[in-house]
């Protein structure tokens, strides 16, 4: 693994990712003995701009990043790391430096689109109203939602299929969010099962 950190004045960016959501936490610099501190130690470490001094992530709040998984660019001159977060990445105390709402992906945006609709006082919303009727209705409607999935996969029709697949998709949220439990967790699980 070889990088030029001659390119850009002995600083390269990085990139820093969640291994397990593949969400964007963070942007950094690193010099050369940040990179190879970073490889000996697990933990992202950083050249800090504003210190001048390298700066593991973590070392006050510890909220460090743990290193899962480097890899550099096709020019040399960037690096992406998959890291396990031990809790927030920024210093604002969110998961991410950018848009939370917004950095993980659509599924995650409709998942917080379902927690506002159960959480809000909105009596017209069908989520709002699916979840109110308690654990036992919204388990059923997965469930059929799973038998008409099925039922469209033994025929021809790629639109409908697609539609239950949506359909089976969207209750499992509302399940999730019934529950307690965040796409996050479930994707933990998966991966560890991939191992």
């Amino acid at each position: 693994m070889s990088i030029d950190f001659s390119k850009t004045d002995g600083l390269v960016p990085v990139i820093i990712q969640n291994d397990t959501t593949q969400q964007v936490l963070m942007l950094g610099y690193m010099n050369e003995e940040a990179f190879v501190k970073t490889k000996q130690e697990g933990k992202v470490t950083f050249f800090s701009r504003s210190k001048n001094r390298l700066w593991t992530k973590g070392e006050i709040s510890g909220n460090f990043l743990l290193v899962k998984e480097i890899m550099i660019d096709c020019d040399q001159d960037t690096i992406l790391i998959k890291a396990k977060p031990q809790g927030p990445t920024c210093h604002t105390g969110s998961n991410t430096c950018f848009n939370e709402e917004t950095a993980k992906g659509f599924l995650y945006q409709l998942e917080q689109t379902i927690k506002q609709r159960v959480e809000s006082g909105d009596e017209k919303s069908y989520t709002r109203d699916l979840v109110q009727k308690g654990i036992n209705k919204v388990a059923q409607k997965v469930g059929e939602e799973a038998v008409e999935l099925v039922i469209e996969a033994k025929d021809n029709n790629d639109d409908l299929f697609k539609n239950e697949a949506a359909d089976l998709l969207f209750h499992y949220l509302i399940l999730l969010k019934a529950k307690g439990f965040s796409l996050e967790k479930i994707e933990e699980v998966l991966k560890s099962r991939a191992k």
